[in-house]
């Protein structure tokens, strides 16, 4: 008998994941841009930095030596170039 309660207990449970993965209303999440690289700490220090650099006006030189990795240096680059373009592309539209 306590296996057929399991047994329906787990039935139970996963009839109601999936019910609930199914729904229509349910968001999908958008994958635009650095979205995709935004849990990286890579992109996301690239991505400040940029945003910073574009602000004080300096030129954009990313500091890829920060990172040790060929891949961790890609993705503070292109952060970095993000939010550089950011911060440019928001004041043009403002003037």
């Amino acid at each position: 008998m306590t296996k057929f309660f399991s047994y329906a207990a787990i039935l139970v449970g996963l009839s109601a994941s999936a019910t609930l993965a199914v729904n229509p209303r349910t968001e999908k999440p958008t994958t635009t841009g650095g979205a995709l690289f935004a849990p990286d700490g890579a992109f996301r220090d690239g991505l400040y930095l940029g945003q910073l650099s574009a602000q004080q006006g300096q030129p954009p030189r990313p500091a890829i030596g920060r990172w040790s990795t060929e891949h961790d240096r890609s993705l503070f680059a292109a952060g970095y170039r993000q939010g550089y373009d950011e911060v440019l592309a928001s004041a043009a539209s403002e003037r």
